[in-house]
């Protein structure tokens, strides 16, 4: 159609075209389509605030925190754990658990099945969960291999499958060597918290040692979304020095560098910094290092380092 009439302005947008990345399809339409990754709805989205510039960028920009105004909100236990899947996290379903179990149904009974020609669904589920329980966590393929009860090169079949139907994101390590990167085991996170709390069967935070990584996820996948939308050449990582040091998220824009530490409580100790400390060290060209804390206040800790309530990084 487009071919035969050449007229600006027309356009046809589709969902779930990754899917078809898989199969043979005959007609690549290069030149005439542009992919977009499309996460869960952001905290931008739901407190209506996309007509702002996004923290991030300003951040990037200026090489400091812009001044923040208006009054920070922190992140909730219940908004961390209702996640983002628009009909869930804006009021849409009343049963948010009856919702989530369909979801998980329709995917592994249906799109898993009829696309990806996947036999066993009880492995794959069982990996599927595997990949909840270990978000925010070094991908250990062998780990999780023997605890679904199958071999590695299907594990890592499952895990691919689960990537490139956007059910989970890997965060590669962020190395000075570019190529040691592809080989280097990467960070996993389910795409979105509100899944990964349904698939672990979490519906508080009390005592649960899990809440670290579950706020985790829900920073990342409002990071993802955030930089595909507004900043889409850069790149996420993590950072971390066996056994030392541990930076939880890297962005990379060009030959700019900032590193991200997530805390999900409302206090930090100097503990706390050590790892940004020793990447600053580390990264000459790291404009700057955040100590993303779940407070209110924005406060300067030395050179090229602050502490920013989660509230403003996500704004």
């Amino acid at each position: 159609m487009v071919d035969a009439n050449r007229e600006p302005g027309r356009f046809l947008l589709s969902g779930s075209a990754n899917f078809l990345l898989m199969k043979k399809v005959s007609e690549s339409l290069a030149g005439r389509a542009i992919y977009l990754y499309l996460r869960p709805m952001t905290r931008r989205e739901l407190m209506g605030t996309t007509g702002k510039t996004p923290f991030l960028v300003k951040m990037l920009a200026g090489g400091k925190p812009p001044r923040r105004r208006g009054e920070v909100i922190p992140l909730k236990d219940q908004e961390v754990l209702t996640g983002g899947m628009p009909p869930v996290c804006t009021g849409e379903v009343k049963n948010r658990e009856l919702w989530l179990e369909g979801y998980e149904q329709t995917y592994v009974e249906r799109d898993v099945r009829n696309l990806a020609s996947v036999g066993d669904l009880t492995s794959f589920r069982r990996i599927l969960r595997l990949a909840a329980n270990r978000t925010a966590q070094i991908l250990n393929i062998s780990g999780f291999a023997t605890d679904a009860g199958v071999n590695v090169a299907t594990a890592k079949r499952y895990l691919g499958l689960l990537e490139t139907s956007f059910m989970i994101s890997m965060i590669p390590p962020y190395l000075g060597n570019r190529a040691s990167r592809l080989i280097k085991s990467p960070k996993v996170f389910l795409a979105d918290s509100g899944l990964a709390s349904h698939l672990i069967g979490l519906d508080s935070f009390n005592g649960s040692p899990l809440k670290g990584h579950i706020f985790e996820t829900y920073v990342a996948q409002n990071l993802m979304a955030i930089l595909e939308a507004h900043q889409s050449r850069a790149r996420l990582y993590f950072w971390q020095v066996q056994g030392r040091h541990e930076v939880d998220f890297v962005i990379e824009n060009g030959n700019k560098v900032l590193a991200v530490e997530v805390k999900s409580g409302t206090r930090w100790s100097k503990r706390d910094l050590s790892g940004l400390r020793a990447f600053l060290s580390a990264t000459p060209n790291c404009i700057g290092a955040i100590l993303a804390y779940n407070g209110k206040e924005q406060v300067s800790l030395g050179d090229r380092l602050w502490a920013v309530p989660l509230g403003t990084l996500l704004s």
